[in-house]
């Protein structure tokens, strides 16, 4: 008995139109959208040689979960004997793990990441924050640092660490020494500078410090109570942009003035943590949109769509490579996306 791909006609075999999101991590969901997926019995489909599982299998629409295993993004559909051409999907490769963070990872001006092990609101880790070079080795770079949370780079090449443990920002050298730069910032979340290297502290309550280059320090802005201002990032303008996930569903992205003035940017994010700009004013904010988690790309007009799939995602930064740099709650990945960064301080 001839099977059901020999009956087929040529034209009948599997065609991908569409694969969206632009880019996912292991554990995201990629959506395919075609023709004949189905056509010669159960769909297969493939990233490199791995095969990914389907939450959902129709002859014009799957979803397809990117496998643990995955490492490049050149996704095919197969059914029966016959084959769709091959569909390019950026997939991001993990870098580094065994780590916590709990905002943005930072990027040096060699290329080098940064991450911390933050832990639960004082717990002490053997290292706090450790340094990952270019080839993709992880070694201590701080330790004694209780919490640490944000993290920030200015144009000398000193990293900045807020900890939400003692309200302290410190401030540390190449060489991972470190000195006190500013205290009393309540519980010390997000940190940015701005185009001035002015320092912003997000404090949990709402309120946002302004350090400045003398170390002064200036209550900026105040959010409603509901919003932690836990994960700032500068964008075009100079505005200052602010979230706080909460257990809303409809949450929103906040924007400060240089004159303090606070408003909403966006409005309709599930738990929106991590952000950063690109060089084109687009904002990539960790969240989910309509109930897909990942990464969230909203344009200067503020229309909003997923830009990236991934599970537990909590920070991002843009490295000068053009890669994104995705913090989960225990390790970091690289997507190369093609990406360049808003503004580079380094």
């Amino acid at each position: 008995m001839a099977s059901t791909s020999e009956t087929l006609d040529w034209t009948d075999r599997p065609t991908v139109s569409s694969v969206e999101p632009y880019a996912a991590i292991p554990g995201g969901d990629l959506h395919i959208r075609g023709q004949h997926l189905a056509a010669g019995g159960k769909p297969l489909v493939k990233l490199g040689n791995r095969p990914a599982h389907l939450i959902v299998a129709g002859d014009d629409y799957i979803i397809a979960r990117v496998p643990e295993s995955a490492v490049v993004g050149e996704l095919v559909v197969t059914s029966g004997d016959w084959n769709s051409g091959m569909q390019e999907t950026h997939i991001g490769v993990q870098v580094a793990d065994s780590l916590h963070p709990v905002a943005n990872p930072a990027v040096d001006r060699e290329g080098n990441l940064y991450s911390t092990f933050s832990g639960s609101r004082g717990q002490k880790s053997p290292v706090s924050i450790y340094k990952i070079d270019t080839n993709y080795n992880s070694k201590p770079f701080v330790t004694d640092l209780m919490n640490p949370t944000g993290l920030a780079f200015d144009s000398e090449g000193l990293l900045y660490a807020s900890s939400r443990y003692d309200g302290v920002i410190y401030q540390i050298t190449p060489t991972g020494n470190m000195s006190v730069f500013a205290e009393g910032m309540g519980v010390a979340t997000g940190i940015a500078f701005d185009s001035e290297e002015n320092l912003y502290v997000g404090d949990r309550s709402g309120t946002i410090f302004k350090i400045s280059r003398s170390r002064q320090i200036y209550v900026f802005a105040t959010l409603e109570p509901s919003i932690a201002a836990y994960h700032l990032a500068f964008g075009p303008e100079d505005y200052l942009y602010v979230t706080g996930p909460t257990t809303s569903s409809f949450d929103s992205v906040m924007r400060v003035s240089n004159a303090g003035e606070v408003e909403t940017f966006y409005r309709g994010l599930g738990r929106p943590q991590g952000l950063a700009f690109d060089a084109a004013g687009n904002l990539y904010v960790a969240a989910s949109l309509r109930g897909r988690r990942g990464v969230v790309c909203i344009d200067p007009s503020r229309k909003a769509k997923l830009f990236l799939s991934g599970p537990g995602i909590v920070g991002l930064a843009i490295a000068p490579s053009k890669a994104m740099i995705l913090a989960t709650h225990s390790a970091l990945f690289r997507a190369d996306v093609g990406l360049a960064p808003f503004r580079n301080l380094q």
